[in-house]
Parts: structure tokens; sequence; C-alpha cells
């Protein structure tokens, strides 16, 4: 199952899927409702019977502002696309695997959720909340087969980096000049370590915050 912001880019990536020989369904799916987030997970039980892996990897960037310029609005924003959302994804997928044995879980923090950023308050409190979700979710499972853990991305070149930066050339000069590696992440990069993560190769990494981030917090 793959949730993306738009129909669009869900029929597209299912579509690339099933071209690898892959079966893929694509489903629309507000994470931040209960009723959208079991609604998927039924889909997903319904067509492939179970649900072995997860990655929880919605979310949004916030508006920079100094904490005490920060709207309530863009903080409920930030929070329940953040944080809320990968709560409901567990609480709705860890029944399932509990059902069938054990699986794997990843969700997405940043490298937003080890360190602060100036301007950045609600996003860095969202994603420090995802580390400590992860952490305290995996020891409440890691006895019944469920390996809970998080990856922290840098700054991985995606539309939502092009509108952090503002999409222009100056723009990401300077958000380039974060990264000691000289150059923004790109998703396979996440994706692969997001795979490991999900792979018995990873099976004694419990509650542990990957940090793929080309040296931006070191």
């Amino acid at each position: 199952m793959w949730w993306s912001p738009s129909e669009q880019g869900n029929q597209e990536t299912a579509r690339l899927i099933e071209e690898l020989g892959d079966r893929a369904i694509a489903v629309k799916c507000d994470v931040t409702r209960t009723e959208d987030v079991k609604a998927a997970l039924d889909k997903t039980i319904e067509t492939f019977g179970r649900l072995d892996f997860a990655f929880n990897n919605a979310g949004v960037e916030q508006k920079n502002a100094a904490t005490a310029e920060i709207e309530e609005e863009e903080w409920d924003r930030i929070v329940d696309t953040d944080l809320r959302s990968v709560f409901l994804c567990l609480k709705h997928e860890i029944p399932l695997m509990l059902k069938q044995g054990g699986g794997a879980i990843v969700n997405t923090s940043s490298s937003a959720g080890v360190k602060g950023f100036k301007s950045e308050a609600a996003y860095v409190a969202a994603k420090h909340g995802v580390v400590g979700l992860t952490r305290a979710t995996a020891l409440d499972y890691a006895s019944q087969n469920i390996c809970i853990n998080a990856v922290c991305p840098g700054i991985i070149d995606t539309p939502m980096m092009d509108r952090f930066s503002g999409g222009t050339p100056e723009g990401r000069e300077q958000v380039i000049s974060q990264e000691p590696i000289g150059r923004m992440g790109q998703p396979e990069e996440i994706a692969n370590a997001v795979v490991w993560l999900c792979s018995d190769a990873s099976s004694f990494a419990i509650g542990h915050a990957l940090v793929v981030d080309g040296g931006q917090t070191v």
C-alpha cells in the first residue's frame, strides 16, 4: 500500500511498482483521521491478507517563525500531520501485526528530531516527538516480535524541500550549505535505510533513530 499527497501520485507509484512485477494498491488517506487510517489498513488486509511492514512517512514543513509568533492553527497543523498521524498509524498497525506474530515499522522523524533549528519550533517539537514515540512504542512491543524504529533524514531533494527553499537556485544553495557532504540527499537513499530497517538484517535494532543526513547533525 502506498500513500502520497495526490491521487495522481498514488496511481503513478502503484503503476511503477506493478511494472517491476509486484502488486500494489493506491489508497487515498488523510493520516490525521482515524477512520481513513483504519480504512486504508482494512483495504491492505483485504488485498494482501497481512501487514508485514509499515513505513509511516507523511509530513509537512512549518512556515518559518519564531516560537512566540507561531499561530495556534499552524502549530496544530504541524503536530497533527507530523506526530499525531504517526500515533494513529501505530495504533492501528500494531494489532494487525500482533495477530500474525510480528512485523516491522519505520517512522519518519528528521534531523530536526535530534537537533534544534531556529524558527522551526513546531516542526522540531513534532519530529522530536516522533523519536520519543518510536522509542517508547518499540519497548512496548519488542518482546512480541515487532521491530519499531525511526529514520531521520537530512535535507532531501523532494517537492517539500522545494517549497522550503523557495525553489530558486539561491534558496537551494542556501539549504545545501547546511550539508557537509555538499549536496542534498536523494529519496532513494532514505528508501534504502527504510528497507534495511524492515529487513532481517536489522532484527536487533529496536527503538533506534537512524540519522541519514549527510553529516548535518554531526
